[in-house]
């Protein structure tokens, strides 16, 4: 019977309502279900959309470093675009000769250079010549010879160098004389390529030529063949070492292949040929000047033109 009569004890109290724990139910983020069915995608992968309602949810990590680096080369290269334009404008205007300067590339000039002269000379060529104001684009042999034709007594321009910011300095070789010429009562110089010029900034030359040929010469031409100076110069000197100091050179009348010279504290004039050779016409006027010394003798002029005779008279 015990069966049929259960204790209430035994049976289980009946759960209350309160006693069942409720799930809350999960409200969805905004960025969660993206990918859902049925859902309208919004955004882009585009990194180059800004605006407020652009949503980068789309964009994977691996994207974005690559947007990221995209970003970070196109810095970079306006930083070495802006470097490399300064490093040029900066170049250029190191280059730029705005100033000129003309200074003497001797240091061995008697007188001083008429700068201005020749600063006048120079910016006139750059004036026709406006691109080779900077110093990399400068022609210095056109150069040369530009001035060489206007101003004769410059030979060359040996350096051309930065004197400051916009500032280049010419240096000019001048030509050295090796005999002055009077043409016509007017002075000139004579430099070793036989080149006329007025203007000279060294010592003043010892031998004088004096040209009675009557050949008209006009300045900057060539008055004389390299030979024929070159007969003069060693004329000079081997009569230097014989003991006689040539104080002129003259060419005498109606030719150009004889010179005659005076001889300091000699009385007669020595008559020589450029075709015979310097040596034996200075040995030859040498014994010749010794006899008329010794006899007492007194000519106008010694002739040693001819190879072992000499004539006076």
């Amino acid at each position: 019977m015990r069966l049929f009569n259960k204790k209430t004890t035994d049976i289980p109290a009946r759960r209350r309502q309160g006693d069942i724990p409720v799930r809350e139910s999960a409200v969805p983020r905004q960025d969660q279900y993206t990918f859902q069915r049925n859902r309208t995608l919004t955004g882009s992968t585009s990194n180059s959309i800004n605006t407020a309602k652009h949503r980068s949810d789309l964009e994977s990590p691996r994207t974005q470093a690559h947007h990221l680096a995209i970003q970070r080369r196109k810095i970079g290269a306006t930083l070495l675009t802006v470097v490399a334009i300064t490093v040029i404008l900066s170049f250029l205007l190191f280059q730029f000769t705005a100033k000129v300067t003309a200074i003497s590339g001797d240091s061995t000039v008697s007188h001083s250079v008429d700068s201005a002269l020749y600063e006048q000379a120079i910016n006139d060529y750059l004036g026709a010549n406006p691109l080779e104001r900077f110093r990399f684009a400068l022609n210095v042999q056109k150069l040369t010879d530009y001035l060489t034709q206007k101003l004769p007594e410059v030979e060359s321009v040996s350096s051309v160098s930065l004197g400051g910011v916009g500032d280049t300095d010419y240096a000019l070789i001048m030509r050295r004389p090796v005999a002055g010429w009077t043409i016509s009562d007017k002075q000139y110089y004579v430099d070793s390529h036989g080149i006329a010029f007025e203007r000279n900034y060294y010592t003043n030359p010892d031998v004088e030529i004096i040209d009675q040929s009557g050949v008209s010469v006009q300045q900057g031409s060539a008055i004389a063949s390299n030979r024929f100076l070159g007969f003069v110069g060693r004329v000079v000197a081997l009569a230097k070492a014989s003991g006689f100091v040539v104080t002129q050179a003259i060419i005498p009348q109606d030719t150009t292949r004889q010179l005659e010279i005076r001889i300091n504290s000699v009385t007669p004039l020595v008559k020589l040929s450029i075709d015979r050779p310097v040596g034996e016409q200075i040995e030859d006027m040498s014994r010749a000047l010794g006899y008329l010394s010794s006899h007492g003798l007194k000519p106008g002029y010694v002739d040693v033109r001819v190879s072992g005779k000499a004539f006076y008279k």
